[in-house]
């Protein structure tokens, strides 16, 4: 049994900072590379120590895969490929090449230029970091070296978002990153073929919920705002850059043009015409109704919605702000909430889910004091509302996922350890899968079988699968002056048989058509630096190069009263009696019996009948088993009175 190792260095039994350690096949694979939300000290980055503690990485890891722009999946890489010293190589989807680095600098700008923060990547560091990176599109299969491949899957969530499956040999992994199982307004549904991994690494932010109709949150969304503007109130949705906030605002975009509102609609200055470009530039990505239409109409080129100044955060009357980023954790976001949070008349929706240290999370507690270091306490006297339209998979569509892609197990990361536990032993009792869900740190080995490759000889194959010899036989005949009888591999010798007993097929070669139990019976030969080779009995001596020893068996049957066999019984009558029981031994098949020299024959089975009606037999060892049939049949012959009368 062959050990796949897996352990998160953030993001277990937690969501922030994702980060996962996955050790396959001699190969050492690190997903994701985030920061947390929570925190503002070393506990933001994931603990790298686990890999070294000290000097470059670079031999250490064999490839870092990133799933996605968001900063809890990106936001440490510049520190860990610049300030740590990775040099290897790092693998996204084109649009998550283009993102990542604007929504670093942003995270850069924020740390360094407004909370004065000194120990932090720069931007050329950034920059140097996504030299550094390869890209992948969907559904390509990316050979990293001569043993490790990955490919990407479409993941929903945010544009350019994707799954990924590794494979070292017969071993495989899925890490998901994040993911949606449902379309929405502006991106399609996650989607996985059958692969069958060993092992699939699964978000489960959402595992213990099961989300309502999307039609009745909408509804719901819009009247919220609705009235909170009619009453005169501001509305603060925090929203990260790109995803969720395309999402709302085409939402928010066609209720105002439908009902002819007026109320000003704001978004974060500058963002709306980048995710413009983005979302043009990789039109592919989305779901199919915005690539129907985006010819007649760009849906991200919004009427309703403009730039938002800081200067309007105090105008007066009623407006709506789509403002960065997510969580109330820092910039514009956190600004203007200080600033709208007394007013009772004011609403904050969150839209998406919070990491616990957050002010979001806080907010969403119920607090009505939050206290901030270095600033006077926010005194919380607005409307809060959740509602979910979060881009991640709930309880539902986390087991629709891991059903279609049939893994063999499943580790859980990116959520709440309760809940983990919830949802892990759902999916043991209702799918039958093995499921973890590891802390930080921990370290957890999942066994896997190993599969070994046997060549089969064509006699074995021959023997083994007689319908598909004949169809390998008869497809290869134009090209059989090209290889000797070993080399055909066209009649199987690339054939795997792995530990359980069943076939599988080998890179070089397609499988023979045998049923997952098919016993196959032969020599296993083994020579160094050659794959095992499975070859049948007569065959060992020749491939070796030795000469054949045959091993060969002789017995009488004597008549066992005085007058069996007298002289004058004509011994042709007795060897038709015998020639009746040999042609009875092989059912009926007179041509497998031959007639030469006075004696009959059944394979290497050979019977001569000698004076007073003795019958001598000789054989050869594999025909062991047929000889001592014969034998007690002729024992049963010769005492009969047919035999004694030679009648027929």
């Amino acid at each position: 049994m062959a050990a796949i190792r897996v352990v998160p260095l953030g993001a277990g039994q937690d969501v922030g900072r994702s980060c996962v350690l996955v050790s396959i096949g001699g190969k050492n694979i690190m997903f994701d590379c985030g920061m947390h939300m929570g925190y503002n000290d070393e506990r933001r980055f994931p603990d790298f120590s686990y890999i070294a503690k000290s000097g470059p990485l670079t031999s250490l890891l064999d490839a870092v895969i990133i799933t996605h722009f968001h900063l809890d999946h990106c936001g440490a890489l510049p520190y860990f490929s610049e300030m740590r010293g990775y040099d290897g190589p790092i693998y996204m989807t084109f649009p998550t090449k283009a993102i990542c680095p604007i929504l670093l600098e942003d995270y850069r700008k924020i740390t360094v230029e407004r909370k004065g923060e000194t120990d932090f990547f720069t931007s050329k560091m950034i920059k140097d970091c996504m030299k550094k990176v390869i890209t992948v599109d969907l559904h390509q299969t990316v050979q990293v070296d001569d043993e490790l491949e990955i490919k990407a899957y479409y993941a929903g969530h945010v544009l350019g978002a994707a799954m990924f499956r590794i494979k070292v040999g017969d071993q495989s992994v899925v890490y998901t990153g994040d993911y949606n199982m449902t379309p929405d307004r502006h991106l399609g549904a996650a989607w996985i073929d059958k692969c069958s991994p060993d092992v699939i690494i699964t978000e489960s932010t959402y595992a213990t919920t099961i989300r309502d109709s999307k039609r009745c949150r909408e509804r719901n969304f819009l009247k919220k705002v609705h009235d909170c503007v009619a009453a005169g109130g501001k509305v603060l949705i925090p929203v990260f850059a790109l995803g969720r906030a395309q999402e709302l605002c085409i939402l928010l975009e066609t209720y105002w043009e439908r009902n002819n509102l007026t109320v000003p609609i704001y978004f974060s200055a500058g963002l709306t015409e980048k995710a413009n470009q983005y979302y043009k530039l990789f039109i592919s990505w989305t779901n199919q109704k915005i690539k129907r239409t985006f010819v007649e109409r760009n849906m991200f080129e919004f009427r309703h919605i403009l730039p938002f100044e800081r200067g309007y955060v105090d105008n007066p009357g009623p407006q709506v702000l789509f403002a960065t980023p997510g969580m109330l954790h820092a910039g514009l976001s956190l600004f203007v909430f200080k600033r709208w949070a007394p007013d009772p008349k004011n609403m904050v929706i969150m839209p998406g889910y919070c990491v616990a240290g957050t002010v979001g999370a806080k907010v969403l507690s119920g607090a009505k004091v939050i206290e901030m270091e270095g600033s006077p306490s926010i005194q919380v006297r607005l409307s809060v509302e959740y509602l979910s339209f979060s881009a991640h998979a709930d309880a539902k569509g986390i087991m629709q996922l891991v059903k279609q892609s049939d893994a063999q197990n499943v580790v859980l990361v990116h959520g709440e350890r309760k809940k983990m536990g919830f949802l892990a032993k759902k999916i043991t009792q209702e799918l039958g899968k093995p499921c973890h869900f590891p802390a930080n740190g921990q370290s957890i080995e999942i066994q896997t079988p190993a599969t070994i490759p046997i060549k089969l000889s064509r006699s074995v194959l021959k023997r083994a699968a007689p319908a598909e010899y004949e169809m390998r036989a008869a497809a290869d005949v134009s090209k059989r002056h090209q290889a000797d009888d070993d080399a055909a591999v066209g009649l199987g010798d690339a054939m795997e048989l792995d530990t359980h007993g069943g076939a599988a097929a080998a890179a070089a070669a397609e499988p023979a058509a045998l049923a997952s139990s098919t016993e196959i019976e032969g020599i296993l030969l083994m020579r160094h630096g050659e794959d095992p080779k499975l070859i049948a009995v007569e065959d060992v001596t020749s491939e070796l190069g030795l000469d054949e020893h045959a091993l060969a068996f002789s017995s009488t049957v004597t008549p066992s009263t005085e007058d069996a066999g007298a002289p004058e019984t004509d011994p042709l009558q007795l060897l038709g009696l015998l020639h009746k029981l040999l042609v009875r031994v092989c059912d009926g098949k007179e041509t497998d019996v031959s007639f030469t020299d006075a004696s009959l024959h059944l394979r290497s089975v050979g019977l001569q009948v000698q004076a007073g009606g003795v019958v001598h037999v000789s054989w050869s060892y594999p025909d062991d088993e047929l000889a001592q049939h014969v034998l007690a049949e002729i024992r049963r012959l010769v005492d009969s009175p047919e035999w004694r009368g030679g009648e027929d």
